[in-house]
Formats: C-alpha cells, sequence, structure tokens
C-alpha cells in the first residue's frame, strides 16, 4: 500500500503534460528575448557608421543591457516567488518591445543607453522567471531543464540572424529594430497568459523530491562561501562569451574575414553571417546537453571539462581565427563550451540551496554575468592599445582555465562538505 508521499512523489516525478507544457513556455519567450543580447553584434558596426562613434561607446549600451537584465532579475524573482510567473513575463514582454522601438528612433547615445536599460530589465523579468520555474517544475532534472530553458535564449536568435542581417541590408538597423522589437514582444506577452506555477498538489511532491537539500533564504545563501565561489567562477566564464557575443563582428572586420563566402552544410553563407547563425545553434545546444551530462556525471566535472574546453577554443580563435573557415568552425567551438554555464550554475545552485527560493538564489548568481559585462567595454580599448584581438584572447582563456581548476579543486570540496552536514 502506498502512502500519501510516495504517491505524491510518484505524481510529481511522472512526465505530466503540464509541466512539459511550462518547460515548452519557457523556451519560447526565452527565443523571443535572445535577440536583445545575441542579436547586438549585427547593429554594432551600421550604427558606428551612421553616427561615426567609436565602437567602445556603442557598447556600453550593450554593458548596460547586461547590467540591468541581471541585476535586477533577483527582485524579479523574490516577486515571481510570491505572485507566480504570469506578471513578471507580461511586464518583461512590454519592455522587450518597447526597448526595440526606442532603438529604432535612437540619434544619441543617451537614446541607446535608456533603450537598452528598458530591454535589460524587461529580459531579466523573461529569463529569471522562466529560468526559475524551470527549476521549481523539475527538480528530480535540475540540469536538463535549466538548460533547455536556457537553449531558447542561446539558440533563439539563430532563427532571425539571417532576417536581421537582409533587413539592416536592405532597410537601415532603425527598421530592424522596430519590426522585430514589435513581433518578439507580442509574442512573450501572449505566452505569458499560459505560464502558472506547481499547483499544491506538485508543490507537496516538491518538497519529498527535494527533502534532501534543506532550502536557503536569499540572505542565508549569501553568507555561504560556496555561492561566492560559483560568483567568481561565473564571473570569469561569462566575461569571456559576452566579449564574444558583442565583439564578433568587430572581430570578424578587423581578422578581414566578415565577408568571405564560407562553403559548408550545404550552405554558402558570409564567414560572419555563417558563424552567427552557427554560434547560435550550438550555444543553445550546449545548455541541455552539458545540463544532462551534469545530471549523469556531477555538476563541478562538467564543469571542468566544459570550462577547459572553452579556454582552449578561446586560444585556438586567437591564433588560427584569420582563416574564413577556422573562423567559423572555432566560434562555434568557443559558444559550444560558453553557453553551458546557464545550466550548470542555475543547476548547481539548486542543487545546493534548495528549491524554496529557486528563483531569487539563482537570480542572485546570475548577476555574476553582469558583473563580467562591465569588462565587454575594456575589451575594445585593450584591442585599441595593444593594436590587435590577441591580450584580450588571452585573458578570457587564462579565466576559463582557472574556472575550470576551482570548479574541481575548490567547489567540488566544498559542496562535499555541505552535504556531509546536512
Amino acid at each position: 500500500m502506498q502512502t500519501e508521499s510516495s504517491v505524491a512523489a510518484s505524481s510529481f516525478v511522472g512526465q505530466s503534460a503540464g509541466r512539459w507544457l511550462q518547460l515548452a513556455l519557457g523556451v519560447l519567450c526565452m527565443t523571443m528575448i535572445a535577440n536583445l543580447q545575441y542579436g547586438w553584434t549585427l547593429f554594432v558596426n551600421p550604427i558606428a557608421s551612421k553616427f561615426g562613434w567609436e565602437p567602445a561607446a556603442i557598447q556600453w549600451a550593450f554593458t548596460i543591457f547586461v547590467l540591468t537584465e541581471t541585476w535586477l532579475i533577483p527582485f524579479e524573482g523574490y516577486l515571481e516567488d510570491l505572485f507566480g510567473p504570469r506578471p513578471l513575463v507580461l511586464f518583461g514582454g512590454v519592455m522587450v518591445g518597447l526597448a526595440w522601438v526606442l532603438n529604432s528612433h535612437a540619434n544619441t547615445l543617451a537614446m541607446f543607453y535608456l533603450a537598452q536599460a528598458i530591454g535589460g530589465i524587461g529580459a531579466g523579468a523573461v529569463y529569471g522567471t522562466c529560468v526559475g520555474n524551470a527549476l521549481k517544475w523539475f527538480p528530480d532534472r535540475r540540469g536538463l531543464a535549466a538548460g533547455i530553458t536556457a537553449a531558447g535564449f542561446g539558440m533563439g536568435s539563430a532563427l532571425t540572424i539571417i532576417p536581421i542581417s537582409k533587413v539592416i541590408a536592405a532597410q537601415g538597423f532603425e527598421a530592424a529594430f522596430f519590426s522585430f522589437g514589435i513581433l518578439q514582444g507580442i509574442v512573450v506577452v501572449l505566452a505569458s497568459f499560459l505560464l502558472r506555477t506547481p499547483p499544491r498538489g506538485q508543490a507537496a511532491a516538491r518538497k519529498i523530491a527535494d527533502s534532501s537539500v534543506p532550502s536557503f533564504a536569499p540572505f542565508e545563501m549569501l553568507k555561504s562561501p560556496i555561492f561566492w565561489v560559483m560568483y567568481l567562477m561565473f564571473i570569469m566564464m561569462a566575461a569571456g562569451g559576452l566579449m564574444a557575443t558583442a565583439q564578433l563582428a568587430p572581430i570578424a572586420k578587423d581578422f578581414k574575414v566578415a565577408d568571405i563566402p564560407v562553403s559548408a552544410l550545404g550552405l554558402t553563407l558570409p564567414a560572419l553571417t555563417f558563424a552567427l547563425s552557427l554560434d547560435r545553434i550550438l550555444n543553445g545546444v550546449t545548455r541541455p546537453f552539458f545540463g544532462w551530462v551534469s545530471d549523469k556525471i556531477g555538476r563541478e566535472t562538467t564543469m571542468f571539462i566544459a570550462f577547459g574546453l572553452e579556454g582552449l577554443g578561446i586560444l585556438a580563435l586567437s591564433r588560427f581565427g584569420q582563416d574564413p573557415v577556422l573562423f567559423v568552425i572555432l566560434t562555434g567551438l568557443v559558444f559550444f563550451a560558453w553557453g553551458e554555464i546557464y545550466s550548470l550554475f542555475p543547476a548547481t545552485c539548486g542543487d545546493t540551496f534548495g528549491s524554496k527560493y529557486a528563483t531569487t538564489n539563482a537570480g542572485l548568481l546570475y548577476t555574476a554575468k553582469g558583473t563580467a559585462a562591465l569588462l565587454v567595454p575594456y575589451s575594445s580599448l585593450l584591442t585599441k592599445a595593444t593594436g590587435s584581438w590577441h591580450a584580450v584572447f588571452y585573458t578570457a582563456a587564462a579565466m576559463n582555465i582557472i574556472a575550470a581548476l576551482l570548479a574541481l579543486v575548490v567547489l567540488k570540496p566544498l559542496r562535499r562538505q555541505a552535504a556531509q552536514r546536512t
């Protein structure tokens, strides 16, 4: 005879249609906000050409976007923990659409900065809510669920890289900002009405499935050295990937490969366009892949493998990126080895600090991405000072390799000790 607890747990762990629908809705919303980050690089050169501004000045708009996207997520996560995902995602959809409409009319750096701040607030509300909701619905498969949700953000822009490029070329970047901004905002708003938190029966089962991990309130988590080790690792890993995300078009231009045709997979595209499309796909695929791997072999071991691969990929890009074919291949490798941080860190946070405050806690850790974004404009300045991208590449590679070592040497022992105490 089954106990009430075993029935509830069995009901939750079962692959009910409800939680998979919620996961799919989260992926859809993440797909619609992806261009705010991953499509930005397409606009940098056209904006610079029209207004004559320095790339470093333009890239502060990207940094402002990432800062507002990340640093407000803990507050947005707190609201989601209280009120559920629907109002937060609805608000995010409105802000996302408004941001790109403002970008389409901007004619000063201040206007771009304001628009990007608005976009960051909206994207953060959507991102934090969808990831947190996935962690709550899937405590038994945190790595996979967080990875699939984050994949929408990583892969979403792959669907629109070519259309946005064509609109920019034919009608100007203003038209691309306006039309895609309206489309993305409307889809997020409509999807928000279908989002919900696990019902009470599912919530009870979640506690049973998660009973081995005590839930830490945000302020309790901030007292843990485990959090700060992960925070430092997140900064190290995020910095290199954000630099590549924001600067890929300028890098391709400086390497003189941007417009050289590359033929592969039955397609022939300019190297930059090919790289951007492939990078977005691999950046999405890696999130559920490494999330699933980490569910099987452990978070820290997976981090060591992926982070080390990222460091080696950046070094290879610095050395061989002037070849258009290798530029496409190696940037794909870099993004494949980078994107998994958005599944591994939330999953590790949930494993360590529990599910009750999963959205808020994951949001606090996610602010490390905003901290890392402060380094992006300095990559342009360092390149200008040294005359090449090599110093930037070497710095990013070193941070990735250090993060890989920290995963095994520091994080793993700390988490093991914490598990033994509880």
